[in-house]
């Protein structure tokens, strides 16, 4: 498998989540490239498991650009909404991906079925692909609790609708720097880099 080191595609138009993949990588010195700025297409994400997506992501990535890619498939699960959005989480925003359309959707729906239990967990998986088509999956989790109304303008996505556990804030209230080594994305790079070394 290939190690990290000079250029790196990181598979996501996603803003939010290139700069966060990026600050995890910088430490080893790879210079991360989104898929967006080097005009790459969005595969569309047919898979049923987190896992599935990211490779497909990273696969199509690795062969567009010749070099190593790196894809990042994340979303929230609800546990009184059977684990949705799940894959979904993007999708729930919409074509416009307007999260604050989602968020109020997860809220609709947990007071739907009247639930009382607000448990949820972030979850990452990670695939790093080679152009010749090796991939390695790596999956971390956060837990916590769904709150409502959104606190905090911070972050990207479900951010202000999450408290992890042991906090008494959103993720959405946390600076980039106190929520990053917190995240589901961070316990799936530990595997990652674990995995290398």
């Amino acid at each position: 498998m290939v190690l990290l080191s000079g250029r790196l595609v990181v598979a996501s138009h996603n803003q939010g989540k290139v700069r966060e993949i990026a600050a995890l990588l910088a430490p080893l010195g790879v210079e991360a490239i989104s898929a967006g700025a080097l005009g790459l297409p969005e595969p569309e994400e047919t898979e049923a498991t987190f896992i599935g997506n990211a490779a497909l992501k990273a696969r199509a990535a690795a062969e567009g650009s010749g070099l190593p890619a790196l894809a990042d498939d994340s979303g929230l699960e609800v546990h009184a909404l059977d684990s949705a959005p799940g894959v979904l989480s993007a999708r729930w925003a919409g074509p416009s991906r307007d999260f604050g359309l989602a968020m109020q959707r997860v809220w609709r729906e947990l007071e739907a079925v009247g639930a009382q239990d607000r448990s949820a967990r972030f979850v990452c998986a990670l695939a790093l692909a080679t152009p010749e088509g090796a991939v390695r999956v790596f999956e971390g989790d956060v837990h916590g609790h769904i709150v409502w109304p959104p606190r905090g303008d911070k972050g990207f996505g479900y951010d202000p609708v999450f408290q992890p556990e042991g906090f008494d804030r959103t993720f959405g209230e946390m600076s980039h720097d106190e929520k990053l080594p917190l995240t589901h994305r961070a316990r799936a790079f530990e595997k990652l880099l674990a995995a290398l070394r």
